[in-house]
């Protein structure tokens, strides 16, 4: 396991000066993530009806998570060569140019292909971040950063959705999209002064947290790691596996039979790019990294659709359908501070369950909900639990990757970590696409997603109790 060399005082806190600008740095970028997020699942069903990209909808979400895959990949090997510096800058700016090439498309391909540029920048910068925490704070901290990654989702929850779908109705849905990049420059301007302070540390890249936002030498230098061109393509290769399972829709004779082949050649794909046992479950870190995947599969898959549900079923605006999504939101960040004041009073192994038996059930509402034609406000209530499932297993979940790491692994497991989040989350969502083109009615497609996230996220609760060695 490893340990934080710091000479920050016992008991200092994240904020302490030691750590303000990293603190400060890199909350904003999870701040523009979120604003992002959120703004854009709000207008999508906008933007869908005006390009007439129905059947583009899922890829629009899945493309990204497909290709953060190979960004992910990239920056933890880059990350434990040199340090999380470069991947950084390097992931804003990627991010920054796929939103320019979204808000100025003119058709529902175009914004794809600016989604699946932002997404390559998103993943690399999901990594770093993870990085920049495990070489900065000591362990003690890492709670306590985690939930301030989630409270960094309260203010962009409570204006992010409405501010879209106004801009939408007011103006255009590109706007939206631009209107991201200009936060790229605030949050980039933050984080500069704080990112001076992080070095490389030794030969290899690694280092440890010395006390005061910097990274220091943390013993003898030693061999640096190799660059992993090989991880690189089979990262690229299950990118491309999860983009061919979105297209597999539009081929009904050969359609299922490319979906299957897809999904095999994804599982292939990940198994070098996850801890050994991941995907059979083994305890411990193997365990924690699987249901990392499920839980986002289960979460996501249903989010991306409840927008779309209260549009098309029920009449809302996108402005009050982008509602759902704050209140999950709230709860996530709400119920990510009580776990960080908790610490060591709630045990990691039964966050984790209990924060999966929430989400499964407010899955489970959503469905209830189409199916029998109960009122909007039940699916909108039980996202709420959704988001506070979310906020207790998912810092958690981070805590006990880095908890399992060593300085030379601390890239690896964390873009294996990062991995599992969008790659499961990709294949639900490109399962979701097929499932919901596969019906004739619209209470039938909704039904039919809802379903199969249920199912993922029962699968993410039997997991779940393997996660403690």
């Amino acid at each position: 396991m490893r340990e934080s060399a710091v000479s920050a005082p016992p008991g200092a806190g994240i904020l302490h000066r030691h750590y303000l600008l990293v603190t400060v740095g890199a909350c904003a970028l999870v701040f523009l993530a979120a604003f992002e997020s959120l703004a854009v699942t709000t207008v999508m069903p906008v933007v869908s009806r005006e390009l007439g990209g129905a059947g583009l909808y899922a890829l629009a979400f899945a493309g990204p998570l497909a290709t953060g895959v190979i960004g992910m990949v990239g920056a933890g090997n880059w990350s434990d060569r040199r340090g999380p510096v470069g991947p950084l800058l390097a992931s804003v700016a990627v991010f920054a140019v796929g939103l320019l090439v979204a808000g100025t498309a003119g058709t529902m391909w175009a914004v794809v292909a600016g989604r699946l540029v932002q997404g390559l920048g998103g993943g690399a910068m999901t990594v770093a971040l993870y990085v920049v925490v495990a070489r900065v704070y000591p362990a003690v901290l890492h709670p306590k950063i985690f939930a301030a990654f989630s409270a960094a989702w309260v203010i962009p929850s409570l204006v992010g959705p409405v501010a879209a779908g106004l801009v939408a109705q007011l103006a255009s849905w590109h706007w939206v999209f631009l209107g991201v990049v200009v936060l790229v420059l605030p949050a980039l301007a933050m984080l500069l002064p704080a990112l001076r302070g992080v070095r490389s540390g030794n030969a290899n890249g690694n280092g440890s947290g010395n006390g005061n936002g910097s990274v220091g030498d943390s013993g003898p230098a030693t061999a640096p790691v190799p660059w992993a061109p090989g991880r690189l393509a089979w990262a690229a290769l299950a990118a491309m596996a999860v983009l061919g399972l979105n297209l597999s829709s539009g081929l009904p004779a050969a359609g299922p039979l490319l979906a299957g082949a897809a999904v095999v050649i994804a599982l292939l794909a990940v198994r070098p790019l996850v801890p050994r046992g991941t995907l059979t479950a083994r305890r411990g870190l193997p365990s924690v990294i699987l249901i990392r995947g499920l839980v986002a599969a289960g979460f996501f898959g249903a989010e991306v659709y409840l927008p779309y549900l209260l549009v098309e079923r029920y009449a809302f605006s996108p402005t009050f359908a982008g509602l759902t999504l704050t209140g999950g939101a709230l709860a996530w960040a709400a119920a990510s501070g009580v776990q960080s004041r908790l610490g060591g009073r709630l045990g990691s192994p039964v966050a984790v369950r209990v924060g999966s038996v929430m989400v499964l059930l407010a899955i489970a509402l959503a469905l209830v909900t189409t199916a029998l034609g109960w009122p909007p406000a039940v699916a909108i209530a039980g996202w709420v639990l959704a988001g506070g499932g979310m906020g207790l297993a998912y810092p958690r979940l981070s805590v006990m990757t880095l908890a399992l790491s060593t300085p030379d692994t601390e890239g690896f497991n964390s873009s294996a970590m990062s991995i599992s989040d969008s790659l499961g989350g990709a294949l639900a969502l490109a399962a979701t696409g097929i499932v919901f083109t596969a019906f004739t009615t619209t209470a039938a497609s909704f039904a039919g997603v809802f379903v199969l996230t249920a199912v993922i996220a029962a699968a993410a609760v039997a997991i779940a109790p393997r996660v403690a060695r």
